[in-house]
C-alpha cells in the first residue's frame, strides 16, 4: 500500500471489550403479491395455510382422529384456536375445494367432503369448480377466480351509429354551395334581372374564385405557395411581350383530304380550361438541374431538342407550329406528352433530349376539389337550365387560368409556371382527342386552339355528344372537296350549335 510524501496515514483499532454497534439493516417492505390476500408486512406468503389434496384413506383417516378427539363442533360453537385439523361444521354448505360440490364441513378453513364418496365429479349443471391449487401458492380467493376471468368483451357500436345518418332533402353544403349563395344573392340584389345579376357576377370572378380555392384547400396535405421566387425564363422581357415558355397551341389544318366531297363536323370541348386543371403542378420554387433524365415524381418547365415529327399529313405536330429549330422551352405536359408517343405503344417519335429543367415536387390532384366543385355547379346549372350560373362558372375558371401569372386583376396569386401548365394541358388534351379520332378511323381534318376539332366520318361512335365535360357538340358542319391544298374552302353548309360552353 502507497501513498503521498508527507501524508499521516492513522489507523483505528476496535478494542475487544467494545465492538462497533451494528445497525439494523432495514426491512424491505414489498407489496401484497397479485391474487393473493393481503398479508401483514414482513409476513412471508408461505406461511399461509393451503389446502392439501387428501386421497380417500387419509380423509377418513382425519375424521377418525376429529371424532375421536371431540373436536367435531356445531355451527354454534365457536371455532377453537388450536392448530391442525379442527372440522367444522356448516350450517350453510359451501362448494368443496376439490370437487365443487356441496360440503357441510370445513377442515382447516376449507369446505371439503369427510366421506369419500361424496366427493365426485361434479355435475355438468353444477357450477364449475376451481382448479387444483399447488401447494407452494396461496389459496385462491374468490376476488382471485373473478379477476381470472377474461373479461367479458361487450360489441362495440358501428361507426354508422356514432353520429346521425344523412338526411335527404337537405340543403348542400359545403364548397360547391359557394356558388349557389353567390348566385342568389347578385340575383336578389338586382331584384331578378338576369342580365344585370349575370354583369355583376362576372366583374366579381376573379375573387370569388380565390375565396372557392381557399375553401377547397382546407384541411389538405399540402399548402399552396402563392408567391414563389420565379426564373427569369417565365419572366415577360417588356410590359407587353411574352416569356420564353413555349405552350405548343395546335394551328393545323390536314393539306389534302381523299378524292371526293366529304362532309366535314367541326366539334366543340366542352370546358376544355375546366378539365386541364387536373394536371401535375409544382408545389414550391422551381429548382434549376441540368443533364438529368425526367423525374415524374416532379414537374415544371424543361429546355428540349424536339424529336422529328414525320406524320404532318394525317396528325398535328405535338409542339404544335414552330418555324424556328432547335432548342425551346416546353412545360411539363408538352414533355409527357412527347415521352408518351415516344414509348412502345405509339412509336411515332424519338424522345426528346432534356438540356435543362427548372422543376419542384409535383402533385396531379393540387387543384382537384377545386376542379369538382367548378364541375358540379356547371352539370346542376346544364340540368336545370340555369345560364346564370353556368356563365359565372365559366368566368370563374377562366379567368384564374388567365390571371394567375403577371396580371394586375389577381394579386393573391402569382403563379406563371401553372398558368403556362395548365394551357399546355388543355393543348395536349386536344392533341389526344385528334389521336383518338385517328385511332378510330375518322379523318382528322383542323385542330385548332384549345376546344375546336374537325373530323370527317361518324364521330358520334368516338365521342359522347352532350354539354359534360367528358363530351362534346357540334359547334359547325360544312363540305370540303379532296383536292390539294388546304381543305375548308368550300363554304359552309349549316351551323349546328353556337360554341357555348
Amino acid at each position: 500500500m502507497s501513498s503521498a510524501p508527507n501524508t499521516p496515514i492513522c489507523w483505528t483499532a476496535w478494542p475487544r471489550s467494545s465492538p462497533p454497534t451494528r445497525r439494523p439493516l432495514p426491512v424491505l417492505r414489498r407489496p401484497p403479491l397479485p391474487n393473493l390476500p393481503n398479508l401483514p408486512l414482513g409476513q412471508p406468503a408461505l406461511r399461509q395455510r393451503v389446502p392439501r389434496r387428501l386421497t380417500a384413506p387419509g380423509r377418513a383417516r382425519r375424521a377418525g382422529r376429529a371424532r375421536r378427539a371431540g373436536r367435531v363442533r356445531g355451527p354454534a360453537e365457536p371455532a377453537a384456536g388450536g392448530d391442525g385439523d379442527e372440522v367444522e361444521v356448516l350450517a350453510v354448505p359451501e362448494p368443496c375445494v376439490l370437487c365443487g360440490r356441496p360440503a357441510r364441513h370445513r377442515v382447516e378453513g376449507f369446505a371439503q367432503h369427510l366421506d369419500p364418496a361424496d366427493c365426485r365429479t361434479p355435475d355438468p349443471a353444477a357450477p364449475t369448480a376451481a382448479p387444483p391449487v399447488k401447494p407452494a401458492t396461496a389459496p385462491v380467493q374468490p376476488e382471485a377466480l373473478q379477476a381470472a376471468q377474461p373479461p367479458v368483451r361487450t360489441p362495440r357500436p358501428s361507426q354508422s351509429s356514432k353520429g346521425p345518418a344523412r338526411r335527404a332533402f337537405q340543403e348542400s353544403s359545403g364548397p360547391a354551395d359557394l356558388i349557389g349563395q353567390a348566385v342568389r344573392a347578385a340575383l336578389a340584389e338586382h331584384h331578378g334581372d338576369v342580365d344585370a345579376a349575370t354583369a355583376a357576377l362576372l366583374k366579381r370572378a376573379i375573387p370569388d374564385a380565390m375565396r372557392l380555392l381557399d375553401e377547397t384547400r382546407k384541411g389538405a396535405r399540402y399548402d399552396i405557395v402563392a408567391h414563389p421566387a420565379i426564373p427569369d425564363i417565365l419572366r415577360k422581357q417588356t410590359s407587353r411581350g411574352a416569356d420564353e415558355i413555349w405552350e405548343a397551341r395546335p394551328k393545323w389544318t390536314r393539306y389534302q383530304l381523299p378524292p371526293g366531297r366529304h362532309e366535314v363536323t367541326a366539334l366543340d370541348i366542352n370546358g376544355a380550361y375546366l378539365s386541364a386543371l387536373k394536371t401535375h403542378l409544382p408545389l414550391g420554387r422551381l429548382e434549376h438541374t441540368t443533364g438529368l433524365p425526367h423525374d415524374r415524381r416532379r414537374a415544371g418547365v424543361h429546355l428540349i431538342t424536339p424529336p422529328a415529327w414525320d406524320h404532318h399529313a394525317v396528325l398535328p405536330n405535338p409542339i404544335g407550329n414552330r418555324d424556328e429549330p432547335g432548342p425551346l422551352w416546353v412545360t411539363e405536359p408538352t414533355l409527357r406528352l412527347l415521352l408518351r408517343l415516344s414509348g412502345p405503344r405509339y412509336g411515332l417519335c424519338d424522345p426528346p433530349a432534356i438540356h435543362e429543367s427548372y422543376t419542384s415536387g409535383a402533385t396531379e390532384n393540387l387543384l382537384e376539389k377545386f376542379r369538382t366543385a367548378l364541375k358540379d355547379a356547371r352539370d346542376a346549372a346544364i340540368a336545370e337550365g340555369d345560364e346564370v350560373t353556368l356563365e359565372y362558372v365559366k368566368a370563374m375558371y377562366s379567368k384564374f387560368v388567365s390571371t394567375m401569372g403577371e396580371s394586375n386583376y389577381n394579386r393573391e396569386l402569382y403563379r406563371p409556371d401553372w398558368m403556362h401548365i395548365i394551357r399546355s394541358q388543355a393543348f395536349a388534351n386536344l392533341w389526344l382527342k385528334a389521336l383518338k379520332a385517328h385511332e378510330e378511323g375518322l379523318a382528322v381534318v383542323r385542330v385548332m386552339g384549345t376546344d375546336e376539332l374537325h373530323v370527317t366520318g361518324d364521330w358520334r361512335r368516338v365521342f359522347p355528344e352532350g354539354r359534360g365535360v367528358t363530351e362534346v357538340k357540334v359547334k359547325d358542319t360544312y363540305t370540303a372537296s379532296g383536292t390539294t391544298g388546304p381543305t375548308g374552302a368550300a363554304g359552309s353548309t349549316g351551323t349546328a350549335g353556337e360554341g357555348r360552353e
